[in-house]
């Protein structure tokens, strides 16, 4: 953590961030966190942050498009254990006329390390067909909003 702000140092700026505490129920074998639970906070975070912006599992059912998962990168750092509250960190690095790019870090709070770092790669798709299609000028809008720099490598 920080120690000046005493916040985690996030991988980028002002990332949207919910929490999870880890109970036993996400423990697996190995007294860590499963990865399939890794996989879930994807999802949870990145639902949470698009209706942050203003976009809605309802919008998409409107719309009759949305945002599905092309590829997922995901690198697990360190292991995440019963008790620890986990901050879930997510962020929108790459938008076009097809595709989403977010990013995510999980970070424990107890002392800012981080735990996991991933990627997806969204596509756009016709909700009845699964086809995939241009993105709706809505979700371009909206998504935009949350679009933030990512360092270059």
């Amino acid at each position: 953590m920080s120690q000046a702000s005493n916040l985690p140092a996030w991988d980028a700026p002002a990332p949207h961030v919910t929490a999870v505490d880890v109970t036993s129920a996400h423990i697996d074998l190995m007294q860590h966190v499963n990865n399939v639970h890794y996989l879930q906070w994807l999802e949870n975070v990145a639902w949470d942050h698009s209706v942050a912006l203003g976009m809605r599992p309802q919008d998409y059912t409107r719309l009759g498009q949305g945002m599905v998962v092309r590829r997922h990168e995901l690198d697990y750092v360190a292991p995440a254990l019963a008790g620890d509250r986990v901050l879930l960190a997510t962020w929108i690095v790459g938008l076009d006329r097809l595709s989403l790019h977010r990013r995510y870090q999980f970070v424990r709070a107890s002392d800012g390390a981080t735990l996991f770092r991933g990627a997806t790669h969204f596509v756009c798709v016709d909700i009845a067909g699964g086809r995939v299609r241009r993105m709706p000028p809505e979700f371009a809008e909206v998504y935009s909003r949350g679009l933030t720099a990512w360092p270059a490598a």
